[in-house]
């Protein structure tokens, strides 16, 4: 601050330069040393590693454990506890562990039927498969309450079963089928009556405890006599258009079939009553079933793996022409020779029949035969191919009231092979056993037959003890 004095203004007293570099001075000493101290406290580069030393000394060996037969743990052998076998000694052959749990091992059970489901009228349209677990799946209409159920086997044989209610929205669940899909689970085909449509059910666990539905096709009365297969990449369904008279088929577009395109493959008179697929050694769909109008049992060969008959229209062949009446029940499966099998009623004789087709296409003259023509027999026949190679066929007799198999002695299974035909159940006069069947082969290499007993009204399941179908056999 400038100060007055006589003789004019006075500055301010300026600093001593001389102070200020002695504080400099000091200031900078004093960061040589913090830098000293630090460059202490900061390690530097790691060196190179030294070579290791000599390896120690051994330590001492621990105590003796104690030995697995030795069971009170004082070192000797005590006969009188510890001789587990019986041999008069104690050693390593006496040890024995803890109880394991039981064995799920593969058994190969003898001749047994089990009524699965009584809780009122059950097992009207049954549908067997063996599941991704191995057992048995069912899937069936519940007449009493109008809903889609299953029953998921707990053995091979089936001798129980776990049954779950899938759909109950309205009366659902007729003309089931039932398939194991990429995914390892349940995919079943099914009419919905209140509605008149084509619906499935796509189940979301290995025992089919829920599922998921959808209706794929709602134009008209539409899904009568479902029959599905697992095509080259999805589910392939067969079908009745009640409205057209018109065989149909319905190729799924994913894994769980939400959605489908819908193609209609005969549409020549009244045709497509019962329809049955499956999958041709060509990859492709081949269908048997009835032409109403004539009374002709036919076969389509789709001609593209998702059976597109705008691309290319199927190839379709008549065969048996039986006339008016009532044609109904057939089942068609690849047999050993990689050639149609068709087994079906002859509803004029009341015979049961099987077809042996010529060619992958089924378009060349086939060889007809009548398996079993005592009585009035053929009506709800199920036919797949044994671990013989050879068809074995699950029907009803009319005449008797019974559930029947007829196994054929050969690929071609002409009536003049020996096909030998057994009575399943009943046993007792006066019950009614046997409709609505349908047969696998399980993974014990023997028969599965799901069917309806009309007497109580229940769902049951037959496990046969041989490949031939016969109830029981004896081995020497």
């Amino acid at each position: 601050m400038a100060t007055e004095t006589e003789g004019g203004p006075r500055t301010a007293a300026r600093p001593q330069k001389g102070g200020v570099s002695a504080w400099l001075s000091v200031l900078a000493v004093i960061l040589a040393v913090i830098a000293l101290l630090l460059s202490w406290v900061r390690p530097g580069p790691a060196g190179v590693a030294g070579s290791p030393g000599a390896p120690g000394l051994d330590g001492t060996d621990g105590a003796n454990g104690i030995a697995c037969w030795d069971l009170n743990g004082n070192g000797a052998g005590d006969p009188a506890t510890e001789d587990m076998n019986g041999d008069g000694t104690v050693g390593i052959d006496d040890c024995t562990g803890a109880q394991g749990l039981p064995g799920v091992g593969l058994d190969r059970p003898g001749f047994l039927r089990t009524t699965l489901d009584a809780t009122g009228e059950m097992g009207w349209f049954t549908s067997i498969t063996i599941g991704s677990d191995g057992l048995g799946l069912i899937s069936y209409y519940d007449e009493t309450n109008g809903d889609l159920k299953v029953a998921h086997c707990k053995d091979v044989a089936c001798s129980s079963a776990v049954t779950y209610v899938l759909d109950s929205a309205g009366r659902v669940g007729l003309y089931t089928s039932v398939i194991v899909g990429t995914d390892g689970y349940g995919l079943i085909s099914y009419y919905d009556e209140t509605n008149g449509d084509l619906k499935v059910a796509h189940c979301k666990d290995v025992a089919c405890s829920i599922a998921d539905t959808f209706a794929l096709d709602t134009a008209g009365d539409v899904g009568l006599f479902t029959s599905i297969a697992f095509g080259e990449d999805w589910g392939l369904i067969s079908y009745y258009d009640v409205t057209k008279r018109d065989l149909k088929v319905a190729h799924c577009k994913n894994p769980s079939c939400s959605i489908a395109d819908l193609f209609t493959l005969d549409s020549a008179g009244d045709v497509g009553v019962d329809p049955s697929i499956t999958i041709g050694v060509d990859g492709l769909a081949l269908i048997s079933y009835w032409d109403f109008t004539n009374g002709a049992l036919k076969v389509a060969h789709c001609e593209n793996f998702y059976c597109d008959s705008v691309m290319n229209p199927p190839t379709i062949s008549t065969w048996e022409v039986l006339g008016p009446g009532n044609p109904r029940f057939t089942s068609i499966a690849i047999g050993s020779d990689g050639l149609g099998l068709i087994s079906y009623y002859d509803f004029v004789n009341g015979d049961l029949k099987v077809l042996h087709c010529r060619g992958v296409k089924c378009d060349g003259m086939p060889t007809i035969s009548t398996l079993d023509s005592a009585g009035d027999v053929g009506a709800y026949s199920s036919l797949t191919v044994g671990v013989d190679g050879f068809g074995i066929i699950s029907y009803y007799d009319r005449t008797n009231k019974a559930l029947k198999t007829a196994h054929c002695a050969t690929q071609f299974c002409t009536s003049t092979s020996g096909a030998a035909t057994s009575r399943v159940d009943p046993f007792t006069p006066g019950q009614d056993s046997g409709i609505f069947t349908s047969i696998t082969i399980g993974v014990d290499g023997y028969p599965l037959i799901s069917y309806y007993d009309r007497t109580s009204g229940d769902l049951r399941v037959v496990h046969l003890s041989n490949v031939f179908g016969i109830p029981w056999v004896r081995y020497r």
